[in-house]
Order: C-alpha cells, then structure tokens, then sequence
C-alpha cells in the first residue's frame, strides 16, 4: 500500500502500526511524502523498530548519465562502493554538462522536451514549492519569507551570510537561521558545514548552504532556467552541481559527511568528504587544462592531515583522467 503526503495526516501513522502489528506478512507500506517539519512538530509516531527510512532525490550521473562516453577505468574512488564495476541500464536520457547546470537533475524535468524545462521549473518553484511551504510552516510574513527564499537561493553555494540576508530580506537574524532550518525540513537544501579540524587558527566556521536541484535553485532564485544563466559565470554552478553530486551520493550509501574548509585569508577547499574515518579533500576548477597550482591547497590540507587525507581530487572539465601530482588526481566531471 502507497500513501502520498503522509505527512499531512499524522494519524495514518498509527493505524499503519495498528495494521502492520495485526499481521506483519499481510501488509507492506510505502509512505511517502515531501516535509518531516509536520510530524516532528506535532509529535507523531514514526514507526520506531517497523520502518526503513529512505530518501529519493534527483537522478545522478549513474541514473542520468553524460552525453560524451566515460573512458574506460576502474571507475572513480568518488563514486564510492554503489556502482564500482556495475553495468547499469539508463532508463534516461545523457546530457552534457550545459544541460544539466541550466534544468538540474529533477527526473520529470530531464525526460521533458526543453522548450518545456523552464516552464516546469518555474512552476515548480513558484506553485508546488510555495504552497508547500505555505501550507506546512509557520510564516507570520509570508512577504518576507519569499524575498529571503530568492535571496537565499541567489546565495546557493556560498558561505551563508546571515546578516546581509537578514538586511535585505527585513527580518531578524534568528528567523533567517530558522528559515533556512525551514528549507533543510522541506528537504529544498542542505548544509556543508564547516570543517574545524585544522591547526590553522583563521578558519571560518559558517555553513555553506545549496539547493537540492540547480535548477530549481534558478527558479527560486527568480530566473528563467536558460543557457545564458550559467554562461554568464559558470565557475559556481559547476561547483554546485558537483556539491549536489556528491551530497547524494553520500545520502544514498547513508554513511559519510560532507564539508568545506575556508580560511579568513582566503585559503579554501571547496568540498572534504569524511568517510570511513578518512578525509578526501575536493577542489572544483571550470579549467580543462588543470595544474598542479590548481592543487595547491589540496596540497595543503593533505600535509595538515597525513594520517587521514591520502589521496585528493580536482574536478574539473580535462578530456580524461590526469596525475596532476602523486597525491592528486584530476577528473572529468563525467568521470565522478
């Protein structure tokens, strides 16, 4: 049995335990739904020791793959455990890397024909997104909750910035914190926190936020999802798109953290994935001739941490694999 939008019946919970303790081989549920803010906010029962909880999110490079053929290699060390050596069907259609900086990875928007692709974002943005919002959350200024959502999706990928957010949107700075908890429970975005083990001493500790979808991201940011957009600077969208990629992946296997070091000098490194209780720091270059200079502070964080960071990777738009030095590997953005 599948129930969509469990969440705005509660109570459904409780008889699906009822049901499922009456006879466990007779009933198999689905429960799906698009916000968990609802039932924690009102308590409800969550099947402790009955349930299996899973996410789906917007297709990866596995599901949806690149328009160009991979080379054949042993497959990335980024793309984890899930697909090493697997052969799978692709049930959707490649597309190049433009493409998918412009409409995102939303599976409705990807098989749709583009002249209909920033039409369906816009509406989701604007219709299913609000609504759901409006719907489901405790927004006293709807007006300034939706001037903090465009401000907020606009800022998708940086360092969040709550008092500037705060100035522009005219609401406080603990209701914007709360608003962006807001789009974390509606599942709309997510956090990379900062990463604090460092000796360095002028490290930012502030969050980086992303939307779910970069494409939903340009529709919430109130643009039209076109080319143009991403052409325009596409340095950030890529880095993006390869936080998202990543972000899933770790979602999927349900293990691992995702992170982003930054120093107050400017130092950086764009994504630290710690899994395993190793680190495996990520630098993003639009570059497709990266160099060893572009691995710098790869380099760095490596010789800060050589017992947990062994191996780091540039990804970038190179035509293949490269040994920029024995410790870092650039790799097409096909290849994640």
């Amino acid at each position: 049995m599948f129930v969509d939008e469990a969440q705005s019946v509660p109570s459904i919970f409780d008889a699906v335990q009822h049901l499922y303790d009456g006879d466990k081989n007779r009933w198999r549920f689905v429960l799906c739904g698009s916000s968990a803010r609802k039932l924690r906010r009102m308590g409800a029962n969550l099947l402790p020791g009955r349930s299996f909880y899973h996410r789906m999110l917007p297709l990866t490079l596995v599901e949806h793959p690149a328009e160009q053929p991979t080379l054949p290699h042993a497959g990335s060390p980024l793309v984890f455990a899930w697909n090493k050596g697997e052969k799978h069907e692709h049930p959707f259609p490649a597309s190049d890397l433009l493409t998918r900086l412009t409409f995102g990875e939303l599976p409705g928007v990807v098989v749709a024909p583009k002249a209909d692709r920033a039409e369906l974002l816009r509406s989701f943005a604007f219709v299913h997104l609000e609504e759901e919002i409006r719907r489901e959350a405790l927004v006293k200024d709807w007006g300034a909750f939706v001037r903090f959502m465009h401000l907020a999706a606009a800022e998708s990928g940086q360092i969040v910035n709550f008092a500037a957010i705060s100035k522009e949107s005219g609401v406080s700075q603990p209701t914007v914190k709360s608003h962006y908890q807001l789009l974390e429970d509606m599942f709309v975005g997510f956090r990379v926190e900062a990463f604090s083990r460092s000796p360095r001493k002028t490290l930012l500790s502030t969050p980086k936020f992303l939307f779910f979808d970069l494409g939903v991201r340009h529709a919430a940011a109130g643009l039209t999802a076109t080319p143009d957009v991403v052409k325009t600077n596409p340095g950030p969208f890529f880095e993006q798109w390869v936080g998202i990629e990543l972000w899933k992946r770790l979602q999927y296997l349900g293990e691992g953290k995702l992170y982003h070091l930054r120093t107050k000098d400017g130092a950086e490194v764009d994504f630290i994935i710690e899994r395993g209780g190793m680190l495996t720091p990520i630098e993003v270059k639009w570059s497709e001739k990266p160099t060893v200079q572009d691995a710098r502070h790869l380099l760095t964080f490596m010789d800060e941490h050589p017992k947990l960071a062994k191996q780091a990777y540039l990804v970038c738009r190179c035509p293949r694999p490269m040994q920029l030095h024995e410790k870092v590997m650039a790799l097409p953005w096909f290849c994640l």
